[in-house]
């Protein structure tokens, strides 16, 4: 916005003109200017599929034909026996009173 050299409609503030269209138009009361509809609406790509083919494409290229399998599942660790009903409980801990010292100072060389 500071460079004057710039000219043509490629280098045209569209957005700052159409801002100042809307404070215009509050400042006045007026309803407000209608924002152009867009020409033709975006497509919308699956990723996934984009990936797929993408992997099959670089195989394909660097001569591959392997498939992908699935990893083997972590053998989980058989679960702690519940105790039994008759063991006792733990007490808790016993809270002592501690004293609070005064902070070391470094020794000197």
């Amino acid at each position: 916005m500071s460079r004057d050299d710039l000219e043509g409609a490629e280098f045209r503030d569209t957005y700052t003109d159409a801002l100042a269209e809307i404070i215009e138009a509050k400042r006045e009361d007026k309803p407000l200017p209608s924002a152009p509809e867009p020409e033709a609406p975006g497509q919308v790509l699956d990723l996934m599929a984009a990936l797929a083919e993408s992997v099959s494409k670089a195989k394909a290229s660097r001569g591959e034909d392997a498939d992908v399998h699935e990893l083997p599942r972590k053998k989980t660790a058989a679960k702690k026996q519940a105790p039994s009903k008759t063991a006792t409980k733990k007490q808790p801990a016993k809270k002592t009173a501690s004293k609070k010292t005064a902070a070391r100072r470094p020794r000197s060389a």
